[in-house]
């Protein structure tokens, strides 16, 4: 005979009738407007009550791929204190839609390999894994999941096992977390803001409990991605002042996909055309004040330095960027789109007839990377030409190349000693101070 696990947190997590559940749940599908083409296999979303993240939660679960067979489930234990990852034994778990199959035959390798136990105590008025399954079952109508909950356990073990079953296409996998708790509504945005940078950077070594309640699971899937130079996506982020209201004392939420490639790698698949005309708009508000985007995908939120580089009938008309990203993306294209036409010391602006001679091409930055080395000619053996992009600097003077650059400069010697005069030092300048950079860059061109 099945065991079956009874809901712990209906009517009080989410509605017990199942007729408004599933108009909750259709409700949460029909204004879902920030949907990807793209789809993954493993996110990052809240589990707070349906009603205040229930709708951030159906959108990162919406982007899992439909193929999943197996969904692990890791949450953080509000409740109870225990050492490792605690399992249940139950056969399926029950919400008012039904019941959804648990995979025993992984929970026992599990217990195996990776040091986890049954715990079913735990999981009794657990509700960080409950809050997900309603949305697992409106969207999968043959799915297994692996409930895991997270005690004291280190992040490096999540990552193991996410390492072991992401090589199956059928397993997916669901972090469960919600970001800040009970700060203002301006406090709250400002640390959920810090959070999703260091989510979507791969630099979470700082990442705190009071930051999301669900870290250890987070830290696991960053790091995982690290390691395959994937990268976390966004989906969304808001806090709870969005349905009740009171900004005196919020929680924050957040959704994340994983990408397998960079953000801007992601950006030039889904986006270049869009991205292009962005800066077109940008430039021609100057002249008739006409709405710039203001609806754009939440991955347009996340920072990103971005070059902007006009030509008009094959020459060069402007080039303007960020060689750090040190803002949303967004405005980091705005920004150097007008930069570009209007403040490039070295053009005069562009006129308004101009504009449909314009042709726009985009290059996004990665995070630069010093390069170690002995002398010059050490340096020059590190640089790969037509990949990477230099920056150069030797106390204050500075200067960068974007790896287009190669296709003028394709000899090494020549490319830097370029850079140097347009740094402002002899071609020939090395010093003891002097430092080098490497980027590479997705370069988008205008159709």
């Amino acid at each position: 005979m099945k065991r079956i696990k009874e809901p712990a947190v209906a009517n009080m997590f989410y509605t017990g009738d199942a007729d408004l559940l599933l108009n909750q749940l259709k409700s949460f599908e029909k204004i879902n407007r920030n949907g990807y083409e793209y789809k993954t296999r493993a996110v990052i979303v809240p589990h707070a009550g349906l009603i205040y993240s229930g709708q951030l939660a159906f959108e990162g679960i919406n982007q899992l791929n439909r193929d999943i067979k197996n969904i692990f489930i890791f949450a953080p234990s509000h409740r109870t204190v225990f050492e490792g990852l605690a399992l249940t034994s139950y056969d399926e778990w029950e919400t008012p839609l039904g019941t959804i199959e648990i995979n025993k035959e992984i929970n026992e390798q599990l217990i195996k390999n990776h040091n986890a136990h049954i715990y079913d105590e735990a999981h009794k008025e657990e509700h960080s894994i409950e809050i997900e399954l309603p949305i697992i079952q409106y969207l999968y109508k043959d799915i297994k999941i692996i409930p895991v909950l997270i005690g004291k356990e280190s992040p490096q073990k999540i990552t193991e096992i996410i390492e072991e079953y992401y090589k199956d296409k059928e397993c997916g996998f669901i972090i469960s977390s919600d970001l800040s708790h009970f700060l203002t509504d301006d406090n709250a945005k400002k640390t959920d803001n810090e959070t999703a940078q260091m989510i979507e950077s791969g630099n979470i070594n700082g990442l705190r409990f009071e930051q999301a309640c669900g870290a250890i699971g987070i830290f696991a899937l960053v790091s995982f991605a690290n390691k395959l130079n994937y990268s976390l996506i966004r989906v969304n982020l808001r806090n709870s002042s969005a349905v009740t209201r009171d900004k005196t004392r919020v929680v924050g939420y957040g959704s994340w996909i994983m990408y397998e490639g960079n953000k801007n790698q992601f950006l030039k698949e889904f986006y270049s055309d869009y991205m292009i005309d962005i800066c077109r708009k940008s430039i021609c508000s100057k002249f008739d004040e006409q709405t710039i985007y203001t609806n754009h995908k939440y991955v347009f939120n996340q920072y990103g330095a971005c070059f902007v580089t006009l030509k008009k009938n094959g020459y060069l008309r402007g080039c303007i960027g960020s060689i750090i990203a040190h803002q949303p993306l967004i405005n980091d294209l705005v920004i150097h789109s007008q930069d570009a036409a209007f403040r490039d010391p070295r053009f005069n602006p562009v006129e308004k007839d101009e504009i449909n001679d314009l042709v726009i091409n985009i290059s996004l930055l990665s995070h630069p990377k010093q390069i170690t080395f002995s002398d010059e000619i050490d340096l020059l053996n590190k640089i790969t030409p037509y990949k990477d992009g230099i920056i150069i600097r030797d106390k204050d003077k500075q200067a960068v190349y974007l790896p287009s650059v190669w296709e003028e400069l394709p000899d090494k010697n020549e490319f830097m000693q370029s850079l140097k005069v347009k740094a402002g030092m002899s071609p020939n300048h090395f010093s003891s101070t002097f430092e080098a950079f490497k980027f590479e860059t997705e370069y988008i061109e205008q159709k």
